[in-house]
């Protein structure tokens, strides 16, 4: 196809369009952010291009004329594909964009994600991220159903169905508010007075509940929970208003510990409260690409804490 030469411009199409919504030559002018008579010119040449009358000027205003009304009717369905075609050619631009879906429990989320995510923009910045929290139970679930291409968990054991690398081991503590007995307790607690104390406890299919109803229920039946809480926030919250010890991770307890809002209470040596932190992926599908470039990254800098401990 070959346009014609008197083909008009988008631009000035647009501006008649504008003349015919606004009644008005200068509002149309305000509107595109050109001066009245700039407008009046443009208009003008189209006259001359498509050889037709457009529209009649008075000291009032401006009317379009019968073929000028026609004409806007046509330019509209040019704008409205000009539009369409914009876009398609965006919609191209960000297909083109590598995405990675990411899933993560909320404590890897809150504490290792941000510098696992600034070192691959690092090495991949063209790649688009996004991130869903929640907890491990759930993280899982993602994978499976396909709606995150990796995932980062933390608990005692490998998830069923899934591909998984560890990445490191993060440090529970036993926590208390500064109010409560065991704040002032001068021997460590041991396995089996944790495991018949009631605790506050995450919801269930969290990472750290699975983690430490197993420490524990290795001992013994644990004791029925002192409350269940939806977030590491909550279970703060609650320990430093002295409510019930908590088990916590060190990465979320330690600005209460070092602002004295929360007290560790020291465990007995064969007490190991521990879990492992978890790249997971559909066995099928392996990371690579972004994936194993983030789960790379991810390894390799938890690597280098665990050094510094």
């Amino acid at each position: 196809m070959t346009l014609s030469p008197g083909t008009p411009e988008l631009e000035v199409l647009d501006l008649l369009v504008s003349v015919a919504e606004l009644g008005s030559l200068g509002a149309a002018a305000r509107r595109h952010g050109i001066s009245q008579p700039a407008a009046s010119m443009r208009i003008s040449t189209l006259e001359r291009r498509l050889r037709l009358r457009l529209l009649d000027r008075s000291p009032t205003g401006s009317a379009l004329t019968d073929a000028g009304r026609s004409v806007v009717g046509h330019a509209r369905l040019v704008l409205e594909a000009a539009q369409a075609f914009t876009a398609g050619v965006a919609a191209l631009h960000a297909a083109e964009v590598p995405r990675l879906r990411v899933a993560a429990s909320k404590t890897i989320a809150d504490h290792r994600i941000p510098q696992w995510l600034n070192a691959l923009r690092a090495s991949c910045p063209e790649v688009a991220v996004s991130l869903e929290v929640d907890n491990t139970r759930h993280v899982e679930a993602l994978v499976r159903d396909c709606a995150a291409d990796i995932g980062f968990v933390e608990g005692p054991h490998p998830p069923s169905g899934l591909g998984s690398r560890v990445l490191g081991a993060d440090e529970l503590v036993v926590v208390v508010g500064s109010a409560h007995p065991w704040a002032r307790r001068s021997t460590p607690v041991t396995l089996r007075e944790l495991a018949t104390t009631p605790l506050l406890w995450r919801e269930p299919g969290s990472g750290t509940r699975d983690t430490v109803w197993e420490i524990l229920g290795a001992e013994c039946q644990p004791a029925m929970p002192a409350a269940e809480l939806g977030s590491a926030v909550a279970i703060s919250a609650a320990a430093r208003a002295a409510v019930a010890p908590a088990v916590l991770s060190r990465l979320i307890a330690e600005p209460d510990l070092t602002s004295g809002t929360l007290v560790e209470v020291p465990v007995a040596d064969s007490v190991v409260l521990t879990r492992k932190f978890r790249a997971i992926w559909r066995r099928q599908t392996p990371p690579s690409g972004a994936a194993g470039v983030l789960a790379e990254h991810a390894a390799r800098l938890e690597a280098r804490d665990a050094r510094h401990w």
